[in-house]
């Protein structure tokens, strides 16, 4: 086994083992060495693809994805609460298909996940072949709206890819061409 595939595994096992302390609410021997357990028991019967990382991890612009994406979640809840206390017709929803510019398992897993905790939206789908991501959206009226929504999903790429991405991934979501 490579020294990648090694620290690999063993982030997986000490990260399912965290999990597994968190689940049950306390920490004790008997969870530590239960979740150590389970997790190698998991790594074994269902082994995980080699996980290949070629980005670099940018202090600075992972500080100003936290702050944003903080941002939008506060902001996001505030419009949500605020749909669900109008008056009148329930609010239009749409499926909005995004593709992303930087075609990575790594890249697509960490957009959808950030989207999905925004209150407002939900991945239903990921073509992972053409790299797109469908998004259930509340409160889209109109094409503009959807289009908004669109170029929001593509910024969210861009500070999370301008966070953690290889140099030719920065250049390809920095160049402004929205696909």
């Amino acid at each position: 086994m490579n020294r990648t595939r090694r620290n690999n595994t063993i982030g997986a096992l000490l990260g399912m083992t965290l999990v597994w302390i968190l689940l049950w609410g306390t920490f004790s021997w008997a969870n530590l060495i239960g979740g150590l357990l389970v997790a190698g028991v998991v790594l074994i019967a269902f082994p995980l693809p080699p996980v290949v990382f070629g980005g670099r991890l940018r202090p600075i612009p992972l500080l100003r994805f936290a702050a944003l994406f903080l941002w939008d979640l506060v902001l996001a809840s505030v419009q949500v609460a605020a749909l669900a206390f109008r008056p009148g017709e329930p609010p239009r929803s749409a499926i909005i298909g995004v593709r992303l510019r930087v075609n990575t398992d790594l890249n697509l897993t960490l957009t959808a996940e950030a989207l999905t905790l925004l209150p407002g939206s939900l991945i239903l789908e990921v073509d992972r072949a053409a790299g797109v991501l469908y998004v259930h959206v509340l409160d889209v009226r109109d094409r503009v709206d959807a289009e908004h929504f669109h170029r929001d999903v593509l910024a969210l790429e861009r500070r999370i890819v301008e966070a953690i991405g290889a140099p030719a991934e920065v250049a390809r979501v920095s160049n402004g061409v929205v696909p």
